[in-house]
């Protein structure tokens, strides 16, 4: 081997191994953000169970007794949680 072609292969391994260590960082980091975007999907799931659940109710709630109907479901819901 001559030098240019030492010098080339050192240049290259060096570029080389540098490119794989950003490729397994770019790859942790992804995944990372891949993960608390499923937990922020989890949380809007929930949030829009709830608003779900909270319509349902004022729903529920019309009429002349609505007071008292409002009170009942959500006396409801609070014993079909347990």
């Amino acid at each position: 081997m001559t030098t240019t072609d030492t010098v080339l292969l050192v240049i290259l391994t060096s570029l080389m191994s540098l490119f794989f260590l950003l490729g397994i960082v770019s790859l942790i980091m992804v995944v990372r953000i891949l993960s608390s975007v499923k937990r922020v999907l989890i949380r809007a799931e929930n949030v829009v169970d709830s608003v779900e659940a909270a319509a349902d109710v004022l729903k529920d709630a019309g009429g002349k007794l609505a007071v008292f109907k409002l009170i009942k479901n959500i006396i409801d819901m609070a014993q079909h949680k347990k």
